[in-house]
């Protein structure tokens, strides 16, 4: 135990650990844990009855799956084509590389308000794209979707861009003198090493997509029990001063993105744990 103080000691670059550590705590506390707990304090003041009808109402129903489903949907597609992008910003030289690399990061500065009017302007029935298909793309699923897709991206990009840096090509050239395909190369060489990043890029969006309001809003069109997400049913109960309802769908929001969070990061875990043993 001695022994291990000193070591702890001897290797840490910011002197006092117990300090250290009680603020990280505190700060945590102060930022993340206190405005939290409030939304459980604020949901105990409703009785069973009155929270499981608050919670199970039909519209309610209807936004979660709308909101889980659309993120999840999201998540996958920026999975894929954000690990083209990074795969193609880190592996290949070509004119306007520092702008693309640059415009990857555009939904972080962008505000979320001004993303929802652009795309809904776009995608419209008479808008710019949403003109040339006759299908709609506004107002459906299918552009919160697109919204997400848009919020989503920088979150993949910027986890799965370090690790192929990491990843010196010469690897995949010693792959492919032994005799191994493209298919092979990646599956077996690059793919496990990119699957822990992958894995936290696509929890990132993901959750970032579950709570996402000002961006989705203007192209969701909001149709109950069709385009409603759950974080417009919280603004509305909010307006409504309902803030007792408010909070018991949050909390319901709150509960389900930690379980899937915890699943997530418990595969990330085990992935990790067995690229480690091999």
């Amino acid at each position: 135990m001695e022994l291990t103080l000193k070591k702890r000691k001897k290797n840490s670059i910011i002197p006092g650990f117990p300090l250290t550590l009680g603020y990280t705590m505190l700060y945590l506390s102060i930022i993340v844990l206190l405005p939290l707990s409030m939304v459980f304090f604020n949901t105990v003041s409703m009785s069973w009855s009155e929270f499981y009808e608050t919670v199970s109402h039909p519209r309610a129903v209807a936004s979660y799956k709308l909101s889980l489903g659309t993120a999840a949907a999201a998540g996958v597609i920026n999975v894929i084509f954000g690990t083209i992008i990074a795969w193609v910003l880190v592996r290949y030289q070509f004119p306007g590389k520092r702008i693309v690399d640059g415009l990857v990061d555009l939904p972080f500065a962008l505000p979320t308000a001004v993303a929802g009017i652009a795309l809904t302007t776009l995608y419209a029935p008479n808008g710019w794209i949403g003109q040339f298909f006759d299908f709609k793309i506004s107002f459906t699923p299918l552009g919160i979707i697109i919204a997400l897709t848009f919020i989503g991206l920088p979150f993949v990009v910027r986890t799965v861009q370090p690790v192929l840096q990491n990843l010196s090509s010469e690897v995949e050239e010693a792959s492919a003198s032994l005799g191994a395909s493209r298919f092979q190369t990646f599956t077996k060489v690059i793919f496990p090493e990119l699957l822990p990043a992958i894995i936290t890029g696509f929890s990132l969006a993901f959750a970032r997509a579950l709570g996402e309001y000002g961006s989705v809003v203007f192209i969701a069109g909001n149709m109950p029990m069709k385009t409603e997400i759950t974080p417009f049913i919280i603004m509305t109960k909010l307006e409504q001063y309902d803030y007792v309802g408010a909070t018991a769908i949050a909390t319901v929001m709150l509960v389900t993105s930690f379980v899937l969070l915890f699943i997530i990061n418990l595969i990330q875990w085990v992935t990790n744990k067995k690229f480690n043993q091999q």
